[in-house]
């Protein structure tokens, strides 16, 4: 059984239920699957679906129950899901009474469902007042006018960005340095591994496949790590491209052979970064009434381009660099060198909202490198894995069945079952970072991205509406989705990883399921909404919507 929640969380669940309850008004339209697919999709019909299931007074729990688990069991007959196996658990979050289960012991891949126990052990090893910090360093003597070397050193900072090196070169030239004969970006912070061993090869030109490093430049505001942003423009009928490599002009190669076509004719541009190469490969044609095509490409070595954007910096603040920019470590025999210049990350609370709303899988691994690094100063996936999995255990979640290849779920070497999510679930609640994490994770419907991230689109006008709060997965053939739900009778935890389906990612049943479980607990339409809910259940894509910058 599930242990209860502390006292303090009871009663914000509480306040949650009256809230919940003062807000809605609408009559209750009880979800059916059938109204969750769009047109012309098999599914069940509406005479399939026992509809006994109603949150009113006196309500026969008994009845409920037996009407919740035939309404999941149809939900999950979609042809979405023939020969897919799928692991499902639902539980009473106060009673600890499992409401569903199917395939709940079945080890299966998790996709993104990773990073819910990826950022809990950063929790629970770092804790959410965690900063991360980066140095400007040169050796002590002279220490000031003319250095031979300067070396900026990473600390595993996630949102280290542009701005912030900028603000940094301003206070290196207010330290009294005025030259610089070497700079180098030192990332030994963590280990010199940039991939795990079975991430795809083809994946690593896109951002959700970007090379780790504890020295890395985020890009926009949701912080995407070792990228930069490619913008390609038409110019006349049959002329090249234009191409502008971003922040990693001069520091990436450019190889453009692509060509402006004809107006209305295909399009066929591609962007590539060869793997082996720190070459941004443009090809195939891009008509002339196109609009410029913005994508976000990986570099290679992300210390290298912090380096090269830092340089820059120095140089307009007056500190000129006479020498090389390349990577490597600060001396041993500096054993006290000069802190030029430093920043501080924004709390560990803070990064986790990007981390998971968008579900950043560089973020990810950055932590499972930081939580080696803090508990045996090896910033190492091995370390980082067995600390995270020993962190876990401590928390009192079973991980006998729990297999970590990486931090972010992108490896296909990772498992989990249904059970073993919800038990994590059920144990975060006990913990002291609990709402923190909570926090971050996406709400259901919202359309702001940084509350409702990769759900944003999922689930609006309907009884999940800002009622679910859960973690997304999704890659070929693995779809998953893990979460609470809140209502005017109680709290669910809830766990469904979809594993072995062919095309489209199965989010319409994920949702379905969602959504009955919100309506188990009493929830209701907004009336405004009541009716315009076709589409808001639909299926998916491939891969996570953040990783193809659909949400």
């Amino acid at each position: 059984m599930t242990p209860t929640a502390p006292r303090g969380q009871q009663s914000r669940r509480t306040r949650g239920r009256r809230a919940a309850a003062a807000l809605v008004s609408a009559p209750l339209l009880w979800f059916t699957p059938a109204a969750a697919v769009p047109a012309g999709a098999a599914t069940v019909t509406p005479a399939d679906i026992h509809q006994a299931d109603t949150y009113r007074a006196g309500a026969d729990p008994a009845e409920r129950a037996d009407g919740l688990r035939a309404d999941i069991d149809a939900i999950l007959a979609d042809p979405m899901l023939e020969g897919a196996t799928s692991g499902v658990v639902v539980t009473d979050a106060v009673t600890g009474e499992v409401l569903y289960s199917e395939e709940a012991g079945t080890r299966l891949l998790p996709a993104s469902n990773m990073k819910p126990f990826t950022t809990a052990a950063a929790l629970q090893v770092l804790g959410a007042d965690h900063t991360f910090g980066t140095e400007a360093v040169v050796e002590r003597r002279p220490g000031r006018g003319a250095v031979d070397e300067l070396y900026l050193v990473g600390g595993g900072d996630p949102a280290l960005d542009g701005a912030d090196l900028y603000a940094m070169a301003a206070e290196v030239a207010a330290s009294g340095v005025t030259s610089v004969g070497d700079l180098y970006a030192d990332d030994s912070w963590f280990d010199d591994e940039r991939l795990v061993d079975d991430w795809w090869p083809e994946d690593e030109p896109y951002a959700y496949s970007a090379q780790i490093s504890a020295l890395t430049v985020a890009h926009g505001d949701r912080h995407d790590t070792g990228v930069t942003e490619v913008t390609v423009t038409a110019t006349g009928d049959g002329e090249p491209v234009s191409v502008d490599p971003g922040a990693a002009a001069g520091y990436v190669e450019l190889d453009n052979r692509a060509v402006t076509g004809s107006a209305g004719g295909e399009d066929t541009l591609v962007v590539d970064r060869p793997v082996g190469t720190n070459t941004i490969e443009v090809t195939g044609s891009l008509p002339v009434d196109a609009g410029p095509r913005v994508v976000l490409r990986t570099v290679d070595e992300p210390a290298g381009l912090a380096g090269h954007l830092f340089a820059q910096a120095l140089e307009e603040h007056g500190v000129a660099v006479g020498g090389e920019v390349a990577q490597a470590e600060v001396p041993d025999e500096w054993h006290r060198p000069r802190v030029v210049a430093e920043h501080t990350s924004p709390p560990l609370e803070e990064l986790l909202v990007p981390l998971v709303k968008f579900s950043n899988n560089g973020h990810a691994e950055m932590l499972v490198k930081s939580i080696g690094r803090e508990v045996s100063g090896e910033g190492a996936w091995g370390a980082g894995l067995a600390a995270q999995e020993a962190a876990l255990r401590d928390l009192g979640v079973d991980t006998s069945d729990l297999v970590l290849t990486d931090g972010s779920g992108l490896s296909r070497g990772n498992r989990v079952t249904a059970d073993t999510v919800v038990d994590l679930l059920a144990r975060a609640q006990e913990a002291p970072w609990y709402e923190v994490w909570h926090h971050s994770l996406p709400v259901a419907g919202d359309s702001d991205p940084f509350v409702g991230g990769t759900l944003a689109r999922r689930m609006g006008g309907t009884p999940a509406a800002g009622a679910v709060q859960a973690k997304t997965g999704t890659m070929t053939g693995v779809s998953a989705l893990s979460g609470y739900v809140q209502g005017p009778g109680g709290e669910l935890y809830f766990s469904v990883v979809n594993n072995g389906h062919s095309g489209y990612a199965p989010t319409r049943v994920q949702d379905a399921i969602a959504v009955r479980l919100a309506e188990h607990l009493g929830n209701r339409i907004p009336e405004q909404a009541a009716l315009s809910r076709h589409g808001a259940v639909a299926g998916g894509g491939e891969l996570e919507c953040s990783w193809e910058l659909t949400c």
